[in-house]
């Protein structure tokens, strides 16, 4: 018999499948997970399309060690997927595909566990109290686990025992897990304002149109979620799993809460916070398709869905969808992409969509559904930018009088305020004001901040910390480090100076606690058992506090202090969301921007509550400048242990570079983190028209020239969103 040999796709860094033969008497497919020898170990890994290698002396070839036969194949759908994402990032497809098998663990069905039944007409040689307790609840048959039949019967598993010595009860095994309830289409139909009404009705049409793509444009608390949440009944009905991509952890329990109150129950979960067990059974039931609905963060995107007919992205503008290590991927792009692959609608929501999303509508590639008013009925913020040269606070405050008196008047009323500043820890610089020492990590081309409540020094790219000492390092004298600027805790410190009886809360992700701890403070806040919020940005990304009347931004001009080409769209989006949580419910609410820049054009566009303005004026910028989405951008980071190494490098690929009229090639230059974890980086961008085959270019380029070594690497990064 003719043995078979099958191309075999491996969750390594290596540019094509490689070829293995089939154990005799087994047989798989394309998409078939297996375990494979690679080298000294074994993978995991999935049988590809394509022919494999013929050439190769069958005799030398290494056999697939194990096929997991209980776990479906991926489909031919998320075969392309894979292929398709690795092709436009430049990417290994056996890292893509590394997103897929996660771990050995969710191909494993979980062992059945030990339960215990009613015999049915058996009775005890002797009844007693207690055993009739047992035996009253199980007369109906059901199956119980000994530890939960004796919390619900109130006797002690010594009788569970005595009851199976005599036959009585009988030993079942039981499932793991429970099965998923499946989320009730009709359990409570949200009633929709006209707008709303308007924009489900035109999601709910386009399941009947192949691969849309539809865009809620809605002002903040206009009620997007209620609209998407219609759309993901009509996909129930149809038959479909849904997927809901949202951007921060953080949001996920309110959310969870919505969800709950629309469909009867919650949605499964995907992020890096549920441990290894959960990930495993979400993984099995999206494959098997008992799981209806996920909400998951970027990677979800990657679940092995077996009819994955609708993806929602909420908050779609938001930057935390941008992966830039390993895959460098845009889960907002790749969800339109897997869409089309798949002909099943995609949906993107946003209060502040990307400048590309707008455009794309604005040409009718996307469908826009416009929601110009809050559901409440409430009206938008009014906001107010407080010139910080002429009336900003007092020397070693940072809270200026105007934004102050707003917020006693607010506490005074028992409303809630809301202070925004995106810097973490206590001060951002901690130096000597003897000889001027400045605290900058060992690892990185970054100050170390300070985090008072810790008493530690630390680096947030890399995580080193160290204690805060007592004296200089450089001049050892004693007392003399001073903090310079502000983050969330100083801020902190000085409201509690301010308002002593109120209560004040931080909302940061790097506090103690971390995720866990942030949700139950985001319940505290939305429940009214905090006065006065102190946060970072993650405050506004689509929080409902229903009793935030005031936010004070307390630097607004902190997005646009450096060269990235999307700062404008950056801090518009950021300062138009998180004014956005005053006064959602109840009106009245009020934004305070306090600036040194007041006539810059983003603030004026937020102070005059114009959108349109703004967004005109940036896409004819971006046009103007050949810019996405009107042109294309690639960067090349190249990093290595030694400068000298690494920028040599760096100089030698450009001069390899193909001459093409096309493209514009800027760098290298230094990266504006110049080192991080020991590794120096130098940048190279690219720009070229929006028809360019910018990836064709880049694998010439890097095919014919000069070859990294000694420990330096190039990482590729098709459509950068960071310019760090």
């Amino acid at each position: 018999m003719k043995e078979t040999i099958v191309s075999v796709l491996v969750p390594v860094a290596v540019p094509r499948a490689y070829t293995y033969r089939v154990p005799a008497g087994v047989s798989v497919v394309p998409g078939t997970i297996v375990k494979v020898p690679l080298g000294p170990r074994e993978v995991l890994g999935a049988v590809w399309d394509g022919e494999p290698d013929a050439g190769i002396n069958s005799n030398k070839l290494k056999v697939i060690s194990r096929v997991y036969e209980t776990a479906r194949p991926l489909d031919e759908e998320l075969r392309r997927f894979i292929d398709w994402v690795a092709n436009w990032t430049l990417s290994p497809p056996g890292m893509v595909l590394r997103m897929v098998l996660r771990s050995e663990e969710a191909l494993e069905d979980e062992p059945p566990i030990s339960g215990v039944r009613r015999r049915k007409g058996q009775m005890p040689e002797r009844m007693t109290p207690a055993r009739q307790k047992v035996l009253d609840v199980t007369e109906n048959g059901v199956a119980w686990t000994k530890s939960s039949l004796a919390q619900a019967a109130g006797v002690s598993t010594s009788v569970i025992d005595g009851l199976l010595q005599q036959e009585v009860l009988e030993s079942v095994a039981l499932p793991a897990v429970a099965p998923s309830p499946a989320p009730q289409v009709e359990f409570a139909q949200t009633k929709l304002t006209p707008a709303q009404q308007v924009a489900s009705d035109g999601l709910v049409a386009s399941f009947g149109k192949g691969a849309a793509v539809s865009l809620i444009d809605g002002v903040t608390g206009s009620g997007k979620t209620e609209v998407y949440f219609e759309a993901i009944a009509e996909a129930l009905r149809r038959g479909h799993q849904a997927l809901v991509l949202l951007p921060e952890i953080a949001l996920t329990e309110q959310f969870l809460r919505r969800f709950e109150k629309r469909f009867g129950v919650y949605p499964a979960e995907w992020h890096s916070e549920i441990t290894p067990k959960k990930r495993g059974r979400v993984w099995r039931g999206v494959a098997s398709g008992d799981v209806r609905v996920v909400i998951g963060a970027r990677s979800a995107l990657f679940l092995p869905f077996a009819d994955l007919g609708l993806i929602i992205v909420d908050e779609e503008h938001d930057g935390a969808f941008k992966q830039d290590d390993r895959v460098p991927y845009n889960a907002r792009d790749m969800s339109v992409v897997r869409g089309h692959l798949s002909r099943f609608p995609v949906v993107l929501a946003s209060a502040t969509p990307s400048v590309e999303s707008r455009v794309n509508a604005d040409l009718g590639r996307y469908q826009r559904f416009e929601l110009p008013e809050r559901a409440s009925g409430a009206a938008l913020p009014d906001l107010k930018a407080i010139d910080m040269r002429q009336n900003g606070p007092s020397r070693g405050r940072w809270i200026a009088p105007e934004l102050f008196q707003a917020m006693k008047e607010a506490f005074a009323d028992g409303a809630q305020s809301l202070l925004f500043l995106n810097r973490r820890g206590y001060a951002p610089l901690t130096l000597c004001r003897t000889c001027g020492h400045r605290f900058q990590c060992p690892h990185c081309s970054s100050w170390l901040v300070e985090h008072r409540f810790q008493k530690r020094l630390v680096c947030h790219h890399c995580g080193h910390n160290e204690s805060v000492p007592k004296a200089c390092p450089s001049c050892n004298t004693v007392d003399s480090l001073v903090a310079c600027g502000p983050g969330v805790e100083r801020i902190a410190e000085e409201v509690e100076n301010l308002f002593p009886d109120a209560r004040t809360l931080i909302l940061s992700s790097d506090l103690p606690g971390g995720p866990e701890r942030l949700r139950r403070e985001m319940k505290i806040v939305e429940d009214g058992g905090a006065d006065i919020v102190i946060g970072t940005q993650l405050v506004a990304k689509g929080h409902n506090f229903p009793k935030m009347r005031l936010v004070g931004v307390i630097d607004a001009d902190l997005g646009l202090a450096h060269g990235d080409p999307r700062a404008a769209e950056k801090t518009f989006q950021l300062l138009a969301q998180v004014t956005g949580r005053a006064g959602r419910v109840t009106g009245g609410g009020k934004g305070f921007l306090q600036t040194y820049s007041p006539d810059h054009p983003v603030l004026k566009a937020l102070m005059s509550q114009d959108r349109d303005a703004f967004y005109n004026a940036e896409i004819e910028a971006r046009r103007a400048t050949g810019l996405p989405p009107f042109g294309r951008l690639a960067a090349l980071v190249i990093s290595g242990p030694d400068k000298l190494a690494t920028e040599g490098y760096a100089r030698a690929l450009a001069r390899g570079a193909p001459n093409e009229a096309a493209v514009t090639l800027l760098g290298p230059a230094e990266a504006a983190l110049a080192m991080i974890r020991g590794r120096y980086r130098f940048r190279l961008l690219l720009m070229a028209p929006r028809q360019f085959d910018l990836q064709a270019y880049i694998r010439q380029w890097l095919d014919n020239g000069p070859k990294a070594t000694k420990g330096l690497r190039v990482q590729v990064d098709v459509d950068p969103q960071h310019f760090l």
